[in-house]
């Protein structure tokens, strides 16, 4: 993690400097200090100072990232050197945390690091692609390019990501709102008939009864009972998530689920063609690519997959051969890949399978979103209309019940 320093120095011509620069250690200060002619004769390490109310730093969203990339391969293209063009866009950038990272970039490039080896410092915001799609485009001399296929290859994914998003914010909203209803009502109104017809002395049909115990379970220890399982349910998930075994038991069961598990699979085919065939076209090796589309892929079982492919791929094998003994990709994508294979076009092959499954998605999206509502709907509307009915089947009786 990088610490800012207060330094004075002298030049090689007597002149005093000073001034405020952030970097990994002393010694790298020291570094870059001399490398710019300088010679410090004090470095003080400045000390955070406790902030009560300290604001909170932005995080750097996949928007930020693309608009980063986007300007940082204009500007490389009209020729501007690679450190000038880190300066303008870290004092333009409107996220200050981004800000504040091009910086350290910019300090790692001046002490003689590439800009590969600079970004991978901070992996929380430029991944395993990203840095090495960033190191081929070095290494070829078409840095531009590649950056500007990385700005694209990231929008793509950031809207298959909201896509995946919108399909499941509706349902929640629904099921929130239908869950927050039923209580309200168990809660709050079913007391109030549930003591008009005690007063009454009526004699109580079965819905009514039933509906009147499920209020009394849930007003009293029942409901606090079911809020600390569901709690501790969610808690227990996300720990579990957290190991090895845990992520490979809940991602498998996600893939096994009707509907879910196939929009799941089509994510994961166009997630795994993109990255490959981006990485491929930029002049990464095809055992690298298979790392990285594995580590990138966010299903343990499709990484198992894809780490599986690569060890066969080692061996001599096509990527088609092994990747058609999978569950989670379909035949057509595996004898599509090996058309590609035989043509020596895998990149191009694998960039038109992940426009064809961005579209297969999309249909899987409206899809589930057109089940659900229906289901949704019907679920509320036979809840609500047996509370409703168990409530008034009692008030037709009243006249007998006055009469008496």
């Amino acid at each position: 993690m990088a610490k800012t320093f207060t330094w004075a120095g002298r030049t090689s011509s007597g002149a005093l400097r000073n001034g405020e620069t952030a970097a990994g250690s002393r010694d790298e200060l020291v570094s870059t200090l001399r490398k710019q002619g300088i010679t410090p004769t004090s470095i003080l390490e400045k000390k955070a100072g406790l902030k009560l109310f300290a604001p909170r730093k932005k995080r750097v969203t996949d928007k930020d990232l693309v608009v980063f990339t986007r300007q940082f391969a204009t500007m490389f293209n009209a020729g501007i050197p690679i450190v000038q063009g880190l300066d303008i866009l870290s004092k333009q950038s409107e996220n200050k945390s981004l800000g504040e990272i091009i910086v350290q970039i910019k300090s790692n490039v001046e002490t003689g690091s590439n800009l590969a080896d600079a970004l991978k410092k901070h992996k929380n915001i430029f991944d395993d692609l990203y840095v090495n799609l960033v190191a081929a485009g070095e290494a070829g001399g078409v840095l531009d390019e590649v950056l500007m296929r990385l700005a694209g290859y990231i929008e793509k994914a950031m809207k298959l990501k909201k896509k995946v998003k919108g399909a499941m914010i509706y349902p929640m909203i629904v099921i929130a709102v239908a869950v927050l209803v039923i209580a309200i009502i168990m809660i709050f109104v079913i007391p109030v008939f549930a003591k008009v017809f005690g007063d009454m002395g009526a004699t109580l049909p079965g819905p009514t009864r039933s509906v009147i115990w499920l209020s009394n379970f849930f007003s009293g220890i029942g409901g606090v009972v079911i809020f600390a399982g569901v709690v501790s349910s969610a808690f227990g998930i996300k720990r579990f998530r957290k190991t090895e075994r845990g992520r490979m038991k809940t991602d498998q069961f996600l893939l096994n689920v009707p509907v879910i598990g196939n929009l799941i699979k089509k994510v994961a085919v166009a997630r795994f063609s993109r990255t490959l065939g981006t990485l491929m076209n930029s002049g990464v090796p095809i055992l690298d690519g298979l790392e990285i589309c594995a580590k990138s892929s966010g299903n343990k079982v499709v990484e198992q997959i894809v780490m599986g492919v690569k060890t066969e791929v080692a061996s001599g094998k096509t990527v088609a051969e092994p990747l058609s003994k999978s569950p989670v990709f379909p035949p057509m994508v595996c004898q599509m890949i090996n058309v590609g294979e035989s043509t020596g076009a895998l990149d191009q092959m694998l960039v038109k399978i992940a426009d064809f499954y961005d579209d297969e998605v999309d249909s899987a999206v409206a899809n589930l979103t057109t089940l659900l509502e229906p289901m949704l709907m019907v679920f509320l509307g036979v809840t609500i209309g047996y509370i409703v009915i168990a409530l008034y089947l009692p008030i037709f009786h009243m006249g007998d019940v006055i009469g008496k």
